[in-house]
């Protein structure tokens, strides 16, 4: 399946938690899923990651705000992402501080967030401050910025895409 040329004008600006997290991995990523290029379904690991989320805190309820699935929010709107990855990355990070704006945009005084690593029984506190805010603003503004691109972003070094649902697309012939 070859990505289409331009997002749809709806997608350029409603830029989600899996937009952030790509563009931390890799642009090129974002640039791809933002053209309908989903290779993550028949991916193993992404069934694995739905298998962990789906059975560990099983009592919390997914807060769908349209171009966002926030995992569930306690009271003190402190918010709480699962991930089936054994090691934090800074995309984790990143996509939980997004949802602290997109939160925050619609009025929630937000306390900051948490993600948690159930398969290695750690948590990670996101904290959410001024800095934090203008962090999330510049990482939306250039994950706008990548999707609005009329060419996809260089790949990455192939050492990096290890585990990528896209390696079929950036390195296959």
């Amino acid at each position: 399946m070859s990505p289409g040329p331009e997002p749809p004008a709806e997608d350029q600006t409603a830029v989600g938690g899996v937009h952030i997290k790509y563009l931390v991995h890799c642009p090129r990523q974002l640039w791809l899923y933002a053209r309908g290029y989903r290779p993550e379904q028949r991916s193993d690991l992404v069934a694995f990651g739905e298998v962990v989320d789906d059975t560990t805190f099983t009592r919390r309820r997914d807060v769908d705000l349209g171009e966002a699935k926030i995992d569930w929010v306690t009271t003190g709107a402190v918010i709480h992402e699962t991930k089936s990855s054994r090691a934090p990355a800074p995309g984790h990070t990143a996509q939980v501080r997004h949802y602290c704006l997109l939160l925050e945009r619609r009025g929630v005084n937000v306390r900051g967030g948490v993600v948690h690593y159930p398969l290695i029984r750690r948590t990670t506190d996101v904290v959410w401050d001024d800095g934090a805010r203008t962090e999330a603003e510049d990482t939306e503004a250039k994950a706008q910025t990548v999707i609005a691109a009329s060419t996809a972003p260089d790949r990455l070094l192939r050492s990096k895409c290890r585990g990528c649902s896209y390696l079929d697309y950036c390195w296959g012939d």
